[in-house]
This record gives C-alpha cells, sequence and structure tokens, in this order.
C-alpha cells in the first residue's frame, strides 16, 4: 500500500508537518510511505528576496513529484500554505496539469486528505482545506479529515491549528513560529488515519 505525501513548503513549515504526516503513515503496517514536492515556479531571485532560499534548499533532498506518481498511489495527502484562503499558486499549477488522471478515472476511490498552514490563527486554515477538496471531489478521491479522536484539536489552553479538515499549523506574522508539538502530533494522528483508510479501501 503506497501513501504518498505531496507538498510545498516556502519556508519549511508544510515541510516539518510533511514529515510529521509520513511518520504517522509509516505506523502502519505496510505502508510505503514516499516524501514528494511539488515543483517551484518561481525564479530563484524571487526567492532571494523573499528569504526563502535556504528552506529551500533544506528541502533540496525530497524529489520533484510527477503526475504519474499519483496515479499509482493508494492514498494521497497533501501539504500547502494558504495563499488568501486558497492553496498556494505552485500546488494548484501542478494539480491543473493532472486532467490526465481525471479523464482516465485514475484516482477515484483512493483516499485523499489535505494539511495547511497559515501566518495567523485566523488566517484562512480552513477554507483553504474545504477549498481543496473541490479538486480533489472531481478526481473522485475520498476525502478524510483529521477526526476528533485526535483530542488536540479541542484545546483552549494555547494557540494550536487543527481542525476537523485537517492537520494544521501557524507560522506566524513573521513566519518564526515552527510547527508546535500538538500541531505535529495532529500531523502524525492525520497520516495514521489516512493509511488506515486506505488500507481498508484496499482490502
Amino acid at each position: 500500500m503506497k501513501v504518498l505525501i505531496v507538498y510545498y513548503s516556502m519556508y519549511g513549515h508544510i515541510y516539518k508537518m510533511a514529515q510529521a504526516v509520513a511518520e504517522g503513515a509509516r505506523l502502519v503496517e505496510g505502508a510505503e510511505v514516499e516524501l514528494r514536492r511539488v515543483p517551484e515556479t518561481l525564479p530563484e531571485a524571487v526567492l532571494e528576496k523573499m528569504g526563502a532560499v535556504a528552506a529551500q534548499k533544506q528541502q533540496a533532498q525530497v524529489p520533484i513529484c510527477t503526475v504519474e506518481e499519483l496515479g499509482a498511489a493508494d492514498a494521497i495527502i497533501f501539504g500547502t500554505p494558504t495563499r488568501f484562503g486558497g492553496m498556494c499558486g505552485q500546488m494548484r499549477q501542478f494539480l491543473d496539469a493532472t486532467g490526465g488522471l481525471w479523464v482516465n478515472g485514475a484516482l477515484v476511490g483512493k483516499a485523499g486528505s489535505v494539511f495547511t498552514s497559515s501566518n495567523t490563527q485566523h488566517g484562512g486554515q480552513e477554507s483553504t482545506i474545504l477549498g481543496f477538496h473541490t479538486t480533489l471531489l472531481h478526481q473522485g478521491l475520498v476525502i478524510v479529515g483529521l477526526p476528533y479522536t485526535f483530542q488536540g484539536q479541542m484545546t483552549s489552553t494555547e494557540i494550536s491549528g487543527c481542525s476537523p479538515y485537517g492537520a494544521s499549523t501557524i507560522a506566524g506574522g513573521d513566519g518564526s513560529r515552527s510547527p508546535s508539538e500538538n500541531e505535529l502530533a495532529g500531523a502524525r494522528f492525520q497520516g495514521q488515519h489516512v493509511a488506515q483508510i486506505a488500507k481498508k479501501l484496499a482490502a
């Protein structure tokens, strides 16, 4: 059973969450977990001006995803930062190239899930995931969220991401905040949960 984690991370927040998702998915017996990043669309000069080059280099060992790899997976967990309440342009461009998969019904019946990040607590985490679900539904994926059995999303003792739609993290206005242990726990829970659902679907 192959679990594919496909993400984009400009400053490394989603990358850290993706690693936690992978940790959770690997807890499920028989799960083959692979991490992939979508192609960058911005020139390096622009990334340098945005202070994103260092984070990009940290992810250099993660292979770039191909559209064909989506069709070979049993479950796909997508990670994207929020851009004005929706997915980032890099992820959108990658998904817009999956028309061939749609024509062939290549993703129908597979488990699909989404996690995200935003700068602020109310920066569009839920709308980003829910908006992403539209694409998953068009592709026929079976949407899997983050159930309330992950009780970390019920916390009121700290500022934290995560909702029933998926794990999430808050980067802070200047991007200096790293994912908290509670947010990483949510990502691990989601990875394990999606892999368990995929295993049942494949049975």
